[in-house]
């Protein structure tokens, strides 16, 4: 389920967030490549989120937890790595306004439907 929640978060940043974009050559290929970067943007958020969070935890006191857009962003970052690795079209353009931008909606649209799904 969360990888579904994921898949459309990024749908809905690379639709509203200029500089975000996903390729593919027909609407199956696309919906994949979201699936696969729901995938890979939960794994990356499994195991490398939590040690960023511990690094960076004095400046989310320090910034009211405002730092997490910003490590939100680099998780998006590390993502769209990744996904270039095993040959998928997933592209930011740049960190600032395309990354923090995709977070911030990345994380109303992930909160807004982990309200709407009951897990249990």
């Amino acid at each position: 389920m969360k990888v579904i929640v994921n898949a459309l978060a990024i749908w809905v940043a690379t639709w509203i967030v200029p500089g975000v974009t996903v390729t593919g050559d027909t609407t199956a290929d696309k919906v994949l490549t979201y699936g696969l970067i729901g995938v890979i943007f939960g794994v990356v958020n499994a195991f490398i989120k939590p040690i960023v969070k511990l690094l960076t935890l004095p400046f989310y006191v320090l910034t009211l937890g405002l730092m997490a857009f910003v490590v939100n962003a680099f998780m998006l970052v590390l993502t769209e790595w990744f996904s270039g690795v095993v040959g998928l079209g997933f592209n930011i353009d740049d960190f600032f306004w395309s990354a923090i931008g995709a977070a911030v909606v990345v994380t109303i649209v992930t909160m807004l439907l982990d309200t709407l799904i009951d897990r249990d």
